[in-house]
């Protein structure tokens, strides 16, 4: 899909066409898009392309007509019933006249654009423009990551209850999508210092203090993601331990209580056999005695066996 966007009066605008000073957004485009675009702004087929792999780096390249920059921004993808989070590659595309953007699918970070929630927000300022895109995209980072923590903290009382394999593979997912995010952050954070020094792109006064945001925010995002999930490696430790330990104690008492159960096997069986001169084997009562030594020996097995704590 793509749609074109012009800042007219101060409020963004969805036009037919494009014009200079205009945000060109490809969302998941079709082969017939991407040429027009990249013909019509002498743009690499290839480097327009790029951002729609999903293994695609953070980078930021400099070409005669244009400047590209990847950087992987957040997203949320449904698996089995549930919501996971994981990271996509959005590409930023520079050239004389207008600014294009390229992603897989929509996303918050340009949805906010589009529904003008960012303010002092104008596609012809082209280098504000990136500013407000990666300082949204590190909100984002910021956002999804305290909802990763709110839900590992579910996971952890769910955990405290009933200890199943479910539980443990949300730790898991988790886990995997902190390092997921530590990992594009980073990406980004070189993006950021190389964008600094870049002389394609024209910095002004004015956008000094954005940049700065974005660099502070970013940098927090990575400390978050690194906290997090250095609790959470802790934590799937944690319960890897007190799993192991309550099996130990399940095995245990199985062991005790089949000691326990072994006793009367072993009298009754003793009884069973087809041996002369057994104890009260004439005695009219005989039944209700070796019941009685039965329980006996089974209530003294017991009592020694607790006091070892094995029940």
């Amino acid at each position: 899909m793509i749609r074109y966007y012009l800042t007219v009066n101060g409020t963004i605008t969805e036009i037919e066409s494009a014009e200079p000073g205009c945000w060109i957004s490809l969302t998941h485009p079709n082969a017939s898009e991407t040429e027009l675009v990249a013909s019509r702004y002498h743009i690499d087929l290839d480097d327009l392309r790029a951002p729609l792999d999903e293994e695609e780096r953070s980078r930021i390249e400099t070409e005669d007509d244009y400047t590209v920059i990847v950087v992987d921004i957040p997203a949320i993808e449904e698996r089995n019933g549930a919501d996971w989070f994981v990271t996509l590659p959005l590409g930023i595309f520079v050239t004389e006249d207008v600014i294009i953007t390229v992603c897989l699918q929509d996303t918050p970070v340009l949805s906010a654009f589009t529904d003008g929630r960012v303010r002092d927000h104008y596609t012809f300022k082209k280098t504000r423009f990136i500013l407000q895109i990666l300082y949204k995209n590190a909100q984002l980072f910021l956002q999804y990551l305290r909802i990763i923590d709110r839900k590992s903290e579910i996971v952890e009382k769910s955990l405290h209850k009933s200890q199943r394999n479910k539980e443990l593979i949300e730790l898991l997912e988790l886990e995997k999508t902190l390092v997921y995010f530590t990992t594009s952050l980073k990406g980004n954070e070189m993006v950021l210092e190389k964008l600094l020094k870049i002389g394609k792109i024209k910095k002004y006064p004015e956008d000094e203090d954005l940049l700065e945001d974005v660099i502070v925010e970013n940098k927090q995002a990575i400390e978050m993601a690194n906290i997090y999930s250095g609790i959470l490696s802790g934590t799937m430790d944690a319960f890897a331990s007190v799993i192991s330990n309550n099996q130990n104690i399940v095995m245990k008492t199985l062991s005790a209580i089949t000691i326990v159960l072994s006793i009367p096997n072993i009298i009754t069986g003793l009884y069973g056999m087809n041996v002369a001169n057994l104890p009260f084997e004439d005695s009219p009562v005989a039944f209700g005695i070796i019941c009685l030594i039965i329980v006996g020996i089974a209530i003294i097995a017991t009592i020694i066996l607790k006091k070892k704590d094995m029940f």
